[in-house]
């Protein structure tokens, strides 16, 4: 039996691919323990600078798995306790100092879209599409949709999305903000590796910069919503402070100043 997510580092990139793609990566209690103990492996490690969350098979994530729902699942309260085990995991990610780009090609629906958006930078392909369908099956959103959708798009189209049965196309999950960009090829294996090659690009960008710096810019913005505007101005000016006495700023600092004076 595959593993139901693989789990890999690599010159501080870890990449955590979502692997039921016969269920469309849709979680059942394996997929949800996993998630749980990967995801904090992941933010756990000191080698680890940026995280890049993908999937197998022709879709990113259609949330939860209705069919283990309806078959293994024998209570509500079954359902609740399994949410918390999956927002353990998004509370990792979205709580940590590294910063998340996902690669999110095919179709994202339910609950995959609290997935999508625990990333702080998203990738889809051109003809990936991104909806809500909780009311579909009579369900209410879960695995962070409601906290994390109207802070991406707004109120008013976080409610047009979950009180229909619509799926965004990739062109209006870029203009309402949802994702970061499109990316487009030939056929669907195509489109879903170049939307992978693309999200590896971004995690390698911040890792050949400051890598260290983009975190805690993700932290901040992340965290913000828990403190009053003094309060953000204080831990801003504390983080400041102490990314100023960090080598990596010391030397970046230098080289930019030199740069400015002719080596004076």
């Amino acid at each position: 039996m595959s593993d139901p997510i693989l789990f890999t580092v690599d010159d501080g990139l870890a990449r955590l691919t979502l692997n039921r793609p016969a269920s469309l990566n849709a979680f059942d209690a394996d997929l949800a323990m996993a998630w749980r103990d990967v995801t904090a492996a992941a933010v756990g490690r000191d080698d680890v600078r940026a995280i890049l969350l993908d999937a197998a098979g022709r879709a990113f994530c259609a949330g939860g798995d209705v069919v283990a729902m309806a078959t293994t699942m024998g209570s509500g309260a079954d359902i609740t306790s399994l949410a918390h085990v999956i927002n353990e995991g998004i509370l990792s990610l979205t709580q940590s100092a590294i910063p998340v780009v996902a690669a999110a090609h095919g179709t994202t629906a339910g609950g995959g879209l609290g997935i999508l958006m625990c990333s702080d930078y998203a990738v889809v392909g051109a003809s990936s599409k991104i909806g809500s369908l909780y009311a579909n099956i009579g369900l209410t959103p879960d695995l962070s949709v409601s906290a994390q959708l109207a802070r991406a798009v707004g109120e008013r189209r976080a409610l047009q999305l979950v009180l229909q049965d619509r799926l965004l196309s990739a062109e209006e999950a870029v203009e309402w903000g949802l994702v970061a960009e499109a990316v487009a090829a030939a056929d669907a294996d195509a489109e879903a590796d170049a939307v992978r090659a693309r999200a590896e690009q971004i995690a390698r960008f911040w890792l050949a910069g400051a890598a260290g710096a983009y975190g805690q810019a993700k932290r901040l913005v992340r965290s913000q919503p828990s403190r009053s505007f003094a309060e953000q101005l204080a831990e801003e000016a504390r983080s400041i402070g102490a990314a100023f006495e960090t080598a990596d700023a010391k030397a970046r600092v230098a080289g930019f100043a030199a740069s400015r004076t002719g080596g004076r």
